[in-house]
């Protein structure tokens, strides 16, 4: 099947569900028919939250998610992939927000991880990216360790099964955790469409102008075959709507106060396109992961439950 067939056939079925051009909160696009475990009901694969600040949407995700010990059992080591790429404060909606990022570490360490690395390779400068961003001093504060990335000696060569990214040199931390937290910023990316939760692991790679060269939407899909996040927070309080993935210009940036929480990147990523007015369709690497088995295309269609502060 050709990209073309492909991306007819999955518009397709999004439309046979009834999702299709409905924001994600639309109270038909999203069913909230999960419950949680103690009222008789399977745990949400999927978890909306709106209208809230990002730590206190967190709280409520994950407590609606089972709780961070779902995840993350005594003793283990995670690894946090934040979106640090910038050099810029954190309202410009290029960076994830630092709020969250400091209550994702204490819910990992309160759930008895020994130690929690916070790991991206940025690019802008190291040192300046993580103090403009406010990521830096937010993780320390929560007790983790941010990973030095701004070396290649850091990134281990693996081989991977993906149709173009065969292989890959990868940061050691995030291949020797235990658990890994994928933390995205919801925003508009001027090649891939869009970055959220498939995208923000591009940030694990070395070599990222290998994915430039090729099949930038492919790429992006593949490394998905080295390693799945075990959880993916999608931070969507301040969503860069425009001229992704930096902009210059607040008045790119939307205040959507919303946030995803999933374990399944690839409905994480449908609902997050809705978010931003767009079918996940429109952004090719999150059907072809789909396509790759990687996820499920229709959030619907998952354990889920939405929650409006």
């Amino acid at each position: 099947m050709n990209r073309r067939d492909f991306l007819k056939t999955t518009v397709a079925a999004s439309l046979g569900f009834g999702l299709a051009g409905k924001p994600f909160f639309h109270p038909t696009s999203f069913p909230a028919r999960a419950v949680f475990a103690a009222d008789g009901g399977a745990l949400p694969d999927i978890v909306a939250v709106r209208n809230g600040e990002p730590e206190i949407m967190f709280d409520r995700g994950i407590a609606a998610m089972g709780g961070m010990g779902r995840f993350v059992k005594r003793g283990q080591t995670v690894a946090i992939k934040p979106n640090v790429s910038f050099s810029v404060r954190p309202e410009m909606g290029a960076t994830t927000n630092p709020a969250l990022v400091n209550r994702v570490i204490r819910h990992c360490l309160e759930a008895g991880a020994a130690k929690v690395y916070v790991v991206d390779h940025t690019i802008e400068s190291f040192r300046t990216c993580y103090a403009e961003s406010g990521i830096g001093d937010a993780a320390r504060e929560a007790g983790a360790i941010v990973a030095q990335s701004d070396r290649d000696n850091y990134y281990v060569r693996r081989p991977g099964g993906g149709k173009i990214l065969r292989e890959a040199r990868i940061h050691e931390i995030a291949l020797g955790a235990d658990v890994l937290v994928n933390l995205p910023i919801l925003k508009h990316h001027g090649g891939a469409g869009m970055t959220a939760g498939i995208k923000n692991l591009m940030g694990l790679v070395w070599d990222r102008g290998f994915y430039h060269r090729n099949d930038l939407q492919q790429c992006i899909a593949d490394f998905l075959t080295f390693r799945k996040p075990d959880l993916t927070v999608i931070d969507a309080y301040r969503a860069l709507g425009r001229n992704g993935p930096r902009s210059r210009n607040i008045g790119d940036v939307r205040l959507l106060k919303s946030q995803i929480l999933s374990t399944d990147i690839v409905a994480g990523d449908a609902a997050a396109a809705r978010l931003l007015g767009s079918a996940p369709e429109q952004f090719w690497h999150v059907p072809l992961a789909a396509g790759m088995g990687f996820g499920e295309l229709d959030p619907g269609k998952l354990a889920n439950r939405r929650i409006s502060l």
